[in-house]
């Protein structure tokens, strides 16, 4: 039995390519990122708690005015509560309704408020600064950081309290001591 020479070259170029599938390596595969570790959070969840004025900047040299902004929310505060199972009750980008995000730590001592996951998710927000009274939130979405800009949160004082965060009040100076008279000159005789 003869084969074509056309057949003859299929056969041939078949037995190559398996040939060569055989004995060639495999393409290196990019390695898939490694996961950021989760690290306990700087601040913990009650920390973060309470009545919020709020406010949000895009540049920097406007955070003082902002904060400024947001302390006049306090007459409609933000509200940030604990979640039922130990997070926070806060909103996500372009939501209506509070859910319960957690907070993340990460390393270089950052924190992240967000859904459950990584630290640092697209639907994450970093805290940029926080001292107990002011609270600064990035938002990590690039998209969502140009809408919203960096979110500013005064801590409100206690309801009733008409005081404006953050702010002593003021001491009223005492009076001062009328000075002594002079004692009275004795007639002259």
């Amino acid at each position: 039995m003869r084969l074509k020479p056309a057949t003859f070259a299929a056969v041939a170029l078949s037995g190559l390519l398996l040939a060569g599938c055989a004995t060639s390596t495999p393409a290196p595969q990019p390695a898939a990122p490694a996961p950021i570790p989760v690290l306990p959070p700087a601040l913990p969840p009650q920390d973060i708690v309470g009545r919020w004025g709020l406010a949000a900047f895009h540049k920097p040299e406007d955070q003082e005015r902002t904060e400024a902004a947001a302390t006049n929310q306090c007459r409609q505060p933000y509200v940030i509560s604990l979640g039922p199972t130990g997070g926070v009750m806060m909103h996500l980008a372009d939501q209506a309704t509070p859910e319960e995000l957690r907070l993340k730590g990460a390393p270089g001592n950052k924190t992240f408020i967000g859904p459950d996951g990584e630290p640092g998710g697209i639907q994450d927000r970093e805290v940029v600064s926080f001292n107990g009274r002011v609270l600064a939130l990035r938002w990590i979405d690039p998209e969502v950081q140009g809408r919203y800009g960096t979110m500013v949160y005064v801590r409100c004082p206690p309801e009733g309290d008409k005081r404006r965060p953050g702010r002593a009040k003021p001491k009223v100076a005492a009076k001062p001591k009328p000075a002594a008279k002079p004692a009275a000159a004795a007639p002259k005789q």
